[in-house]
């Protein structure tokens, strides 16, 4: 088929990878503008661009769809298919008018759980035991398209955001190739009112640590915060974020330091596996206790 790619982050990348494996002819890859990053703060291509030039894909990077020359220049493409994942824009209804078999979207959730922006942090810090990607024909509401390919994965017990998002990444670039290959024989399905749910953006005020709540919830929000943005909680003044952690035997009071890096809560403990100081990089408990003397209480 030729298509046209609409992804912005390393998330979308296995995707377009895999596309152009199957030997999709892909016209243009659209993707977000450069960026001020890192130090310097200078402007650094998305991912997916730098991905595309190495592949020798064309690249553009509008601000905005919603111009009439912008949608002009994409309906001129002629494509059969517009294949998003993690775009960061929304598509006016011309723009999913425009190719002839529309647009599908490759979402990491099993919908109608988890629509919207941060679906992969919110399935881990809600205690989900199951996720996945979903591949849908896009519509103008946010992820409400019916469903043409459902591929589920456990959550595991030790899966933090980044590791899921690794995981589901790639399953999002199988999944695409193989909808693309089933096309013809796959039937949309309605996404089900019931069962709805909407994974708003992460704000960084739900990232402080509170050890008055139980074992499993702190477990959950370290796991699902990691890496960005790192739930913390402050030892001697110094930002620490705990970026990996389990459920821990024993008990203690809510911030207690039980042993080593295993922390008291409300209801049971949690030890935190993987820690990092302001400027420094994650590091192992071990690695992380030479460092620094603990409190007998963290807040």
């Amino acid at each position: 088929m030729k298509l046209i790619f609409m992804g912005t982050p390393d998330f979308s990348v296995p995707a377009l990878d895999a596309l152009v494996a199957a030997g999709h002819e892909v016209a243009t890859v659209y993707t977000q503008p450069p960026r001020p990053a890192g130090r310097g703060k200078k402007d650094r291509p998305s991912p997916i661009q730098q991905r595309a030039e190495i592949l020798g894909l064309p690249v553009r990077h509008p601000v905005s769809l919603k111009s009439a020359e912008a949608q002009k220049d994409f309906a001129a493409l002629k494509a059969d298919l517009a294949v998003v994942v993690a775009y960061g824009l929304l598509l006016p209804q011309a723009i999913l008018d425009a190719p002839a078999r529309g647009c599908l979207n490759i979402h990491a959730s099993l919908l109608p759980r988890w629509r919207g922006a941060a679906p992969i942090h919110r399935a881990v810090l809600a205690g989900d035991t199951e996720t996945g990607i979903c591949i849908m024909q896009m519509e103008a509401g946010l992820d409400t398209g019916p469903v043409l390919l459902r591929r589920p994965t456990p959550i595991q017990a030790d899966d933090t955001t980044a590791s899921l998002h690794d995981r589901l990444s790639a399953i999002g670039g199988e999944a695409i190739v193989e909808t693309l290959l089933q096309l013809d024989q796959l039937t949309p399905v309605p996404q089900p009112e019931d069962g709805v749910t909407y994974a708003q953006k992460i704000d960084k005020a739900e990232a402080q640590i509170d050890w008055t709540r139980p074992a499993a919830e702190v477990d959950r929000q370290i796991r699902g915060l990691s890496p960005f943005p790192g739930a913390w909680c402050m030892i001697d003044g110094e930002r620490v974020k705990f970026l990996n952690s389990r459920l821990a035997d024993g008990s203690g009071a809510p911030g207690e330091v039980l042993a080593g890096l295993t922390i008291g809560c409300g209801d049971g403990a949690v030890e935190v596996t993987l820690a990092q100081r302001q400027g420094k990089r994650a590091m192992a408990p071990q690695d992380f206790l030479n460092g620094i003397t603990l409190p007998r209480y963290l807040t």
